[in-house]
């Protein structure tokens, strides 16, 4: 008796997704609670596990049909031989009594690329997804060749198409070097131009429902809130100096290293004592203001930039900071973030400079009302004493609601921020 995979529980307010990737395919043996299929939500990725060992059946949903919580996906029959065994005529009978949501003309193209990569391309066909196999035909590269960058090493759409600009680009040169005449042309060439100035290609992409969802809350934001920035810089010798003499006592007392990030936190949660309403939110006619601070930490991850949040980050120590932040990036990477981990947040601190940032003006996270931007460090001439002198520079970015915070408090606010990374100790005495 076959088992039904159904979509589960996606966290408050989700009540549907997006299928990501089959992980499984048909006839593929499961163990239970391993992953079949990826879902993509409005925040993250999440893992379908098979609620039973046994032979995944039929897929009853492709990729990038959206599905709702509960809903059949896929069917997990009992035993391991005899289902995987089953007899080519089970491909006929999928393809004339389609379940629900399926594309009978969709499946009997995957069936024939099946066939297809089977006798020609050197590598079983159930292990790329319907997506991929799709993109290996259309570009005529061998799956075998390519190394794949997501979950576990499969390989993505986005590898074979990567793979195949690889292989044109190697190509081109030496196709450019056939085509030169073996001779000087003639005078009557004279003003002839080639025709072949190489093909132009489009490709489209449906958004994933986090880019969606991305686009629409940074629109909100721009839409609902009188947004402003204030810049200021700040000379992060006493960090970099205090970082760099302690990091190895921090490294083996913590296990974990002494970055940037916690001195940042560290120094917003002071300054958000002094100028509470940048930690406040706008509630139809009423501000709430907050006495904790949870910081959403911008982290790029595969698919999109996620803001798990650090909660109350200003009762935490650097080095509880810092081993929070580790865990979020490697969550991030493997696509694990859940749906708690990115609820809420009261302030927004993006680093931008670990891409080589120099300037930008971030747009707030609703409902929070204010984001802090980070940049690279930079040495740059400044006058310290009336003397010129080379320091390592970074430019701050705050940008914040209009209608809830003031631009004195504003810059107030960024202003003990440069206080505390330039002088530190301030960090210890609380001043």
């Amino acid at each position: 008796m076959a088992t039904e995979v159904k979509v589960p529980t996606l966290g408050e307010s989700i009540t549907e997704a997006t299928v990501g990737q089959w992980l499984k395919q048909p006839g593929d043996a499961v163990a239970a609670d391993e992953a079949i299929c990826s879902l993509e939500t409005d925040k993250v990725s999440v893992d379908v596990p098979s609620p039973v060992a046994g032979v995944l059946g039929e897929h009853l949903v492709a990729e990038g049909d959206t599905v709702e919580v509960g809903a059949v996906i896929a069917t997990v029959g009992e035993g391991g031989g005899a289902a995987a065994a089953a007899p080519a005529a089970t491909d006929d009978e999928v393809a004339h009594e389609p379940g629900p949501g399926e594309n009978i003309a969709a499946e009997e193209k995957v069936d024939d690329e099946d066939k297809e990569m089977e006798h020609g391309g050197g590598v079983q066909a159930q292990t790329l997804s319907p997506a991929v196999r799709r993109a290996v035909l259309e570009h005529g590269v061998d799956p075998s060749t390519i190394k794949g960058t997501g979950k576990d090493g499969r390989i993505t759409k986005d590898d074979v198409i990567a793979a195949a600009d690889a292989k044109n680009s190697a190509a081109k040169p030496a196709a450019k070097k056939a085509a030169q005449p073996a001779t000087k042309p003639g005078p009557e060439a004279k003003g002839v131009t080639a025709s072949g100035a190489g093909e132009r290609k489009e490709e489209r992409v449906k958004m994933s429902r986090l880019r969606q969802t991305i686009a629409s809350r940074l629109k909100e934001a721009q839409n609902t809130a009188a947004l402003l920035t204030t810049f200021n810089d700040v000379d992060m010798t006493a960090v970099m100096e205090a970082r760099a003499k302690y990091k190895d006592h921090f490294a083996k007392k913590h296990g974990i290293r002494l970055g940037f990030m916690s001195f940042f936190v560290k120094a917003c949660a002071l300054a958000a004592k002094d100028v509470p309403s940048v930690n406040a939110r706008i509630e139809g006619d009423e501000i709430v203001y907050h006495d904790y601070l949870d910081v959403s930490v911008a982290v790029s991850a595969p698919k999109g930039l996620v803001v798990p949040v650090i909660r109350s980050a200003d009762a935490m120590s650097f080095a509880e900071i810092e081993n929070q932040i580790a865990e979020y990036g490697k969550k991030a990477k493997d696509g694990t973030l859940t749906m708690e981990e990115m609820q809420g947040g009261t302030f927004t601190i993006s680093n931008g400079g670990v891409f080589g940032s120099l300037l930008s003006t971030p747009i707030i996270n609703p409902p929070q009302s204010a984001v802090l931007g980070m940049h690279r460090i930079e040495e740059r001439p400044v006058a310290v004493n009336g003397e010129i002198v080379i320091r390592p520079m970074m430019y701050l970015a705050l940008s914040y609601d209009h209608r809830l915070i003031d631009g004195r408090e504003a810059v107030t606010f960024l202003v003990r921020v440069k206080e505390a990374l330039e002088d530190p100790m301030r960090l210890l005495i609380d001043l």
